[in-house]
């Protein structure tokens, strides 16, 4: 799941991944009104700065489960195939593999290069070049992976999404080289000019991320052009993902209408007793993660549409916009996670 780039900034969490357990700990205890983390447990999550053995150990785990997730979506995605029956099938196939939602499966096509996942009465079908985004977790170590599929007969965005696919490869050689070392600049300038060497455009306020604990866009944002800026990966897990497009194309998006996708925006809490139930259930089960009008619904009824408006009026909770091209050309998006830790880079998903 995509990030919006801002020129490649980053937080204070630059090359750390500093642990996301502290602020979940706090958000489930303002819900529930459950006593807060010792003294002694915030201090050892805030000092925690590189990834344990069991973060790496999870997150290979959601990268073995996003491969066959990945191999599962490529061989059930048709033409005209309804997107809420292939969300369905791909998130249920991450639960029956042992994993966790990550956040919902993104189902874009053609101009829209990311941010829409379908709702249960939704009729759109699969057509044109669809990205397929999918999210892995595993106790909230994330593998976060996305694929183009060309869906027309004449295969007309075959090269479009090979750009993409390919600006990915340079992009993962190039860290391999210089590992915690790589720059950001290093990262958008191998992106740029493989997508411009096949003579398409990289979408350039789009971008890579970090990753951290139950938190999909952490630390810094990983560029898809050269920014020239000397900030270094550093050791973490990161999220990869070259947009391209084509030659007269903007090469930029702009935030369209809503996603289906949300995500919460502040510990608060609503004055409505099951709009309190519904955000008890998000904070249990999601905690800072995305998650879908779709999901809400499946547990709650229709009803959960009245609890989502309330919520959303009381600024708690947020959508994320449907992300789409400024001149409506077509857009490939490819995209895998790594983990680079103890001088080496592990690739989750080839």
């Amino acid at each position: 799941m995509t990030e919006k780039d801002y020129s490649g900034a980053t937080t204070s969490k630059i090359g750390k991944n500093a642990k996301a357990g502290n602020e979940l700990s706090k958000l489930v205890s303002a819900i529930k009104g459950e006593k807060k983390h010792s003294e002694a447990k915030k201090q050892e999550d805030e000092n925690s700065s590189v990834l344990s053995k069991e973060d790496i150990q999870n997150y290979k785990k959601a990268g073995e489960i996003a491969k066959k997730v990945k191999d599962y979506a490529k061989s059930i995605v048709k033409k005209d195939e309804k997107l809420i029956d292939i969300a369905e099938k791909i998130e249920a196939e991450i639960l029956k593999l042992g994993g966790q939602i990550g956040f919902p499966v993104n189902l874009s096509i053609d101009d829209v290069a990311a941010h829409y996942t379908p709702t249960l009465r939704d009729e759109k079908k699969a057509e044109g070049l669809l990205k397929i985004d999918i999210g892995v977790h595993v106790n909230g170590c994330i593998c976060d992976i996305a694929f183009s599929m060309d869906l027309t007969a004449e295969k007309k965005y075959t090269k479009l999404i090979e750009a993409s696919e390919a600006a990915l490869k340079s992009a993962l050689e190039v860290i391999k080289q210089s590992k915690a070392n790589t720059t950001l600049s290093q990262i958008g300038k191998a992106i740029q000019n493989s997508i411009e060497s096949k003579d398409f455009s990289p979408i350039v306020n789009l971008s890579g991320h970090g990753l951290d604990e139950f938190d999909i866009h952490s630390g810094l944002t990983i560029p898809n052009y050269d920014t020239k800026s000397d900030k270094q990966l550093g050791d973490g897990a990161f999220a990869v993902e070259p947009f391209a497009t084509i030659k007269s194309g903007s090469g930029m998006i702009y935030e369209s209408s809503g996603s289906n996708i949300y995500h919460i925006l502040k510990f608060s809490q609503p004055r409505e007793p099951f709009a309190r139930e519904v955000l008890e259930y998000i904070a249990e089960n999601k905690k800072t993660l995305p998650f879908s009008q779709r999901e809400l619904e499946k547990k709650f009824g229709s009803k959960a549409l009245i609890a989502i408006s309330q919520l959303k009026r009381a600024g708690i909770i947020n959508e994320f916009a449907q992300l789409v091209e400024k001149s409506h050309s077509p857009v490939s998006q490819t995209e895998t996670s790594l983990i680079v830790h103890d001088g080496k880079v592990e690739i989750l998903v080839d």
